[in-house]
């Protein structure tokens, strides 16, 4: 029985190892996604990294004619669109390293 409880513990040891591996691997793949959010008919472009960090903005020449106000929403649900398209990319990208396994409390910076 000792035995058999060693081999089950290694090979424990042997998956964490493997996910550690694979979880590496998805946040280098992580950083490398580029993702745009679009308002106002796509008046309103912004590109997001993997990070979370804004990389682009893109103002079409017509929105700027709006009232400051409708130009700050438009730029936040842009935004909101982005980070939504990421948090849903990075999503897919966790799940092909933990084969679909949750991960419980664990939360990506996003």
């Amino acid at each position: 029985m000792r035995i058999e409880k060693m081999t089950d513990f290694s090979k424990i040891l042997d998956k964490a190892k493997e996910l550690e591996a694979k979880m590496k691997e998805s946040q280098e793949n992580i950083k490398k996604i580029e993702v745009i959010g679009v308002s106002g008919g796509d008046a309103v472009k912004i590109t997001l990294n993997g990070e979370g960090e804004m990389i682009n903005l893109e103002l079409s020449d017509e929105i700027l004619k709006e009232d400051k106000g409708i130009l700050i929403d438009l730029i936040r649900s842009a935004h909101t669109n982005a980070k939504s398209h990421l948090k849903s990319k990075t999503s897919e990208e966790i799940s092909k390293a933990t084969g679909g396994i949750g991960i419980p409390g664990f939360k990506w910076p996003v």
